[in-house]
């Protein structure tokens, strides 16, 4: 097995990139981390820790001399959005040195990302219909892999610990700047503002959807993805999700039957820190519509994608959802499943009178594909999850294996990623 030089960007904020690192290190390559913040030292690794504690402009070029002064053979990081991983992933591949990248599964909760060069947007499966028919024929059917879980609460603390080790920030790392929209004092105001109600809203969301289900009155479900979500601001036109709201709210006042309705389901992870529903019911009286659009914060998602008349998206996970059901689905943005064969191909405009769903043959090529050649069967926040990510990592980065295990059974019945 060849010795690796292996170079390590920033990951999530959970013990995986330093497990990872450590592992690899027993396996006897040499591994560099760069840490950009104190959270980024939280979880500790033998691995050789590098600080940049430069401003951002520095960057290109101490990336440089590091893979040139150590050999670098690959980097790894997770999330290519941000600013830093960006002009990375540019410099690294004018210099041919490979990025493998880590993202949210695909497929959730079971899969994780391992990609090269990039995800989402940036990444390199095509939109040919007919290659991914080609493909699947060369490969075995996937399951849903093995159940990860995975505890919110968790996930939190995790998350909490990294952002409370960042106040240490102005002295250590002072030319730090984070690249998400709020400083995290912020978004966790706004949970606590918001967690209270959740029980309440949550019933709330489930009579709305039993009262869907039992009137039988046709509907559309437009799931919100995190106004904080990369997916929106790089890989989609629209400045925030109050702007895609707007403009799929103003469609539909215009262009839906009559007699249906639009659901708009809030994310799950929120902060609240915008009132969606203020600004929902404010645009449905200045379009006319009414009663006819419903903010719904909770509500079982397999039932409401599974009623739906259609589904729209900016560029959602969940449209991958939308597509096991069989409904028509709209996306608005950039995503990896947005081809002939499974996605609207026009404008929102004429979507609101599309019957036509995905094709069934296509998608579960599609899938099996997407999870051969991208998906780990793991997670990043909890033990088990993480031993099975750092297995998959192990044989995609030193063996060249495929990133998935293929299953002897065939995909039914209901996913476990839809939750």
């Amino acid at each position: 097995m060849k010795r690796l030089s292996i170079l390590l960007l920033q990951g999530p904020a959970t013990p995986f990139f330093a497990r990872l690192a450590d592992t690899l290190l027993e396996q006897g390559h040499r591994v560099f981390k760069v840490n950009f913040c104190t959270g980024d030292t939280l979880f500790r690794t033998r691995a050789q820790n590098i600080v940049f504690d430069r401003p951002i402009t520095h960057w290109d070029a101490f990336l440089v001399d590091l893979v040139e002064r150590h050999a670098i053979d690959r980097v790894l990081l997770f999330g290519d959005c941000r600013p830093l991983h960006r002009s990375a992933i540019e410099r690294l591949k004018q210099l041919e040195i490979p990025v493998h990248v880590y993202e949210e599964g695909y497929f959730r909760p079971n899969w994780i990302t391992l990609e090269d060069g990039g995800t989402n947007g940036f990444s390199s499966l095509p939109k040919d219909p007919d290659w991914y028919l080609r493909e699947a024929e060369k490969i075995a059917h996937y399951g849903d892999g093995e159940l990860v879980g995975g505890s919110l609460k968790v996930r939190a603390v995790q998350d909490m610990a990294y952002h409370l080790a960042n106040v240490a920030n102005p002295v250590l790392y002072p030319e730090y700047q984070t690249h998400r929209p709020y400083a995290s004092h912020v978004e966790y105001f706004g949970w606590a503002q918001r967690f209270p109600r959740l029980p309440w809203r949550e019933r709330r969301a489930q009579q709305i959807c039993r009262r869907l289900v039992a009137e039988q009155r046709p509907y559309y479900l437009f799931p919100l993805q995190l106004d904080s979500d990369y997916q929106i601001k790089v890989h989609s036109d629209f400045s925030g999700i109050p702007d895609a709201i707007s403009q799929v709210m103003r469609s539909f006042a215009e262009h839906a039957p009559r007699r249906a309705m639009l659901v708009i389901k809030n994310h799950p992870l929120d902060t609240g820190l915008i009132n969606y529903l203020r600004l929902i019911e404010h645009l449905a009286g200045k379009l006319g519509l009414g009663r006819r659009v419903l903010f719904i914060d909770g509500g079982h998602l397999p039932t409401l994608l599974h009623h739906a008349k259609g589904v729209i998206t900016v560029n959602s996970t969940v449209g991958l959802s939308a597509l096991y059901h069989g409904r028509p689905t709209a996306v608005l943005g950039n995503a990896i499943y947005h081809m002939r064969g499974l996605t609207h191909q026009g404008p929102l405009d004429s979507f609101w009178r599309q019957k036509q769903g995905p094709d069934k043959a296509l998608f579960k090529a599609f899938r099996n594909t997407v999870i051969h050649r991208t998906q780990l069967n793991g997670g990043f926040y909890n033990q088990r999850g993480i031993e099975l990510a750092i297995q998959g990592s192990l044989q995609r980065l030193t063996q060249g294996a495929p990133v998935a295990v293929p299953q002897p059974v065939e995909f039914v019945g209901e996913p476990a990623w839809e939750t």
